[in-house]
């Protein structure tokens, strides 16, 4: 953990004046803001463990501790958000996010000319253009509601034949959404799809007991599509500031070299 975090809270803390934080300002003080001892049963913690935190030692402030943390130092959204991305954490309160937020994300698919989808944090498509569903037989052509990416990776037959290089191609994917469900691998819905994926499938049952962790980046992406043919096609992947559990899909059409 980088000394960002404890700077970052140490610099907070002696900007908050006792009263503000309804703390009885006892005796003279030779620094300014809330003494560590003050923020810490503020924050039902010991002072010790706010003084290691602060010192950059290696300690990890669990989610609803750096909530009573924010609440304690009376940081803005913003300011609030920063502290759960130093500490590497996802803050529970942004779980419930914006409706028009999501909206817009969806929307915006209609509006892009190349294949385009919209995946969430089990990578279901929530949304996707008719150029997407045009090269995506077997996926997104079938009219499902939230159809997966990975059941159709390693359940559709169709997968098979459409993904240039299956084995490489299905592997990679399964050590990217590893790395992309890292932080959420005990949710009930992720734990759930990955037991139905490797019951139904021994090839992902085989590729996520293998551990690989790869991040989800962009590149070629080759495509065998049964009306139009070898299709080649570079990957974008963006993530919508107002809705980070989003992914936008993007492929871009390219010549080969």
């Amino acid at each position: 953990m980088s000394n960002n975090l404890g700077e970052f809270i140490r610099k907070h803390r002696e900007r908050l004046r006792p009263e503000d934080a309804g703390v009885r300002a006892i005796g003279r003080r030779r620094t300014p803001g809330l003494r560590r001892e003050e923020l810490a049963q503020l924050c039902a913690v010991s002072p010790t463990w706010i003084t290691w935190l602060e010192q950059g030692r290696p300690v990890s402030p669990s989610p609803d501790t750096l909530a009573r943390l924010a609440e304690a130092l009376q940081l803005t959204a913003a300011e609030r958000h920063y502290l759960f991305t130093l500490a590497g954490k996802l803050d529970p309160a942004s779980e419930p996010e914006r409706n028009s937020a999501a909206d817009a994300v969806l929307r915006s698919v209609a509006q892009i000319s190349t294949p385009a989808y919209v995946l969430d944090r089990q990578w279901n498509a929530l949304a996707w253009n008719d150029a997407a569903a045009a090269l995506f037989t077997g996926w997104l052509d079938r009219g499902e509601a939230a159809p997966n990416l990975l059941a159709f990776t390693f359940l559709s037959p169709v997968a098979r034949t459409l993904i240039d290089d299956w084995p490489y191609r299905a592997r990679r994917l399964a050590a990217e959404f590893r790395a992309d469900c890292g932080r959420h691998i005990d949710d009930a819905a992720i734990e759930g799809l990955v037991a139905q994926l490797a019951a139904a499938s021994a090839d992902f049952a085989a590729f996520w007991q293998d551990y690989d962790v790869t991040e989800r980046a962009g590149g070629l992406r080759l495509f065998h599509h049964p009306e139009h043919g070898r299709l080649a096609f570079e990957q974008a992947t963006f993530y919508p500031a107002t809705r980070r559990d989003l992914k936008l899909v993007m492929l871009l059409p390219v010549t080969e070299p």
